[in-house]
């Protein structure tokens, strides 16, 4: 069975309805405990202090009878649902309001200390065992002519103050009780909202893996999830493709070297069985030469593309005037633009212009884009090679007046071997990875480059450069 993170999470969610119960049934109720105990103590302290300041002092200067003594006592007893005790400073238990006193059998509280309480005035337990069921004794002396002579104990069972704590304790799992419906309905938003996407996205990539590319992927949210879910169809549109794509490459190459290697392999048999006679060996040897030379470059072109294409080219920056580079790359095509009636104008801005980039490899991008041009362009036309200036980038375009690129033809004249049906019967020595090298040289200078081109009219070429200023180093 797979390992899912939502087990987990319900898991998770569980633990925490378990641990809240006992912390709920635990510390929360020691600390109601200890609440309702202070709160009643304090409370039943002011009354101790009341009767010690009015009804004991009375009663000590023989202002009031112990009748009338024991009246206010037993009342504010029943009304505080507790027993009041006078007691003498000997632990002599005076007065009791819950039964009459009885001065000739008078009570003693065996071990009776005033000091056991502390610094407090209040303590709970079973006051010197003098109760079975334990008790909040609350005291506060009498003090009559400045001299104490006895004290005030007010007891009040424990298990009284429990119906409070139960009470409270009640609304506290009234409130956990809400708080695990509430992070319930959190899991399953989180499930629908996160688990469910989470889980589509891990079926299609189970599936792309498999090498199925078609499987949609149904999330449609404008959040990480659903970039996600973006980025994953997208990459499975490109890996649909790469298959097709390397069909083609490989019928690509395997059929710009079989061309001349089945001229090259045909003309030498036919040499060799006597078929071609030795006085026009000459004519096909040439022809050999020829297809040989093409090879050679349809072999570099790939070595040079293929280390392009790992991202990792190394380049040798450096400040040099492109002005310079145009003029001497285009003075390479002298002797062809002559056979051809081929012309080629220069409109450069300023006498230098300066950039930082790769020097040799701009030049190849400069060489590859007229050498493309003069094979398209007809007798008697002009190629213009022009620089421009634009915030802060330096414009090369390379324009001619040839066939033109077919408009469903513009976006794939980047790709390796692709050659649009108008240039097959011109692109003789060809072999599709020119602008497919334009394109990588300029990417790896993290610059741009566009095409603009209409059929029988013409296309042109242009690529940015950064701008570099004569004082700049």
């Amino acid at each position: 069975m797979k390992n899912t993170i939502y087990p987990k999470l319900f898991v998770g969610y569980l633990l925490f309805g378990i641990l809240g119960f006992v912390v709920v049934s635990t510390i929360t109720y020691h600390l109601f405990s200890r609440y309702t105990t202070e709160l009643e103590a304090a409370r039943l302290y002011k009354e101790a202090t009341l009767i010690s300041a009015d009804y004991a002092v009375s009663y000590y200067n023989k202002t009031i009878t112990l009748e009338e003594f024991e009246e206010r006592l037993e009342a504010l007893g029943r009304y505080l649902t507790a027993q009041i005790w006078i007691v003498g400073s000997n632990g002599d238990i005076l007065v009791n309001s819950n039964q009459k006193a009885d001065l000739s059998n008078i009570q003693t509280i065996e071990g009776f200390n005033i000091s056991n309480f502390g610094n407090q005035y209040y303590q709970t337990g079973h006051f010197f065992n003098c109760f079975k069921d334990e008790q909040l004794s609350i005291y506060a002396p009498i003090t009559v002519d400045y001299r104490v002579r006895g004290y005030v104990f007010i007891h009040k069972p424990i298990h009284s103050m429990i119906s409070y704590n139960n009470v409270l304790l009640r609304i506290s799992y009234f409130t956990l009780a809400i708080l695990i419906i509430c992070a319930f309905v959190l899991l399953a938003i989180f499930t629908w909202t996160i688990i469910l996407p989470i889980k589509k996205i891990t079926n299609a990539a189970s599936k792309y893996a498999s090498g199925k590319f078609d499987q949609p992927i149904d999330v449609h949210t404008n959040d990480e999830i659903g970039y996600l879910a973006a980025a994953f169809t997208y990459m499975a549109n490109e890996l649909n493709t790469l298959e097709d794509d390397q069909r083609k490459f490989v019928s690509n190459v395997s059929h710009d070297f079989r061309s001349p290697l089945t001229s090259v392999k045909g003309y030498v048999e036919a040499m060799l069985d006597g078929t071609i006679p030795a006085e026009n060996q000459e004519k096909y040897l040439n022809i050999i030469l020829f297809e040989t030379e093409r090879l050679n470059k349809l072999t570099e072109s790939l070595l040079e593309l293929n280390q392009y294409g790992k991202r990792g080219v190394i380049l040798d920056i450096s400040k040099f005037d492109i002005n310079h580079t145009i003029k001497m790359t285009a003075q390479t095509f002298e002797g062809i633009c002559k056979d051809k009636r081929i012309s080629i104008e220069l409109i450069l801005t300023g006498q230098t212009l300066y950039t930082k980039a790769d020097m040799s490899k701009i030049q190849r991008v400069i060489y590859n884009l007229i050498d493309n041009a003069i094979k398209f362009s007809p007798p008697e036309s002009t190629i213009t090679v022009e620089t421009t200036i634009k915030n802060e980038k330096i414009f090369v375009s390379v324009n001619d007046r040839g066939i033109g690129i077919p408009k469903e033809s513009l976006g794939k004249i980047w790709e390796r071997f692709y050659k649009t049906d108008l240039s097959r019967g011109k692109d003789k020595k060809g072999t599709g990875l020119g602008l497919a090298i334009v394109r990588e040289i300029i990417q790896s200078h993290k610059e741009n480059i566009n095409v603009i081109s209409t059929e029988g009219v013409g296309t042109k070429f242009i690529f940015s450069l950064p701008l570099c200023h004569p004082e700049d180093e």
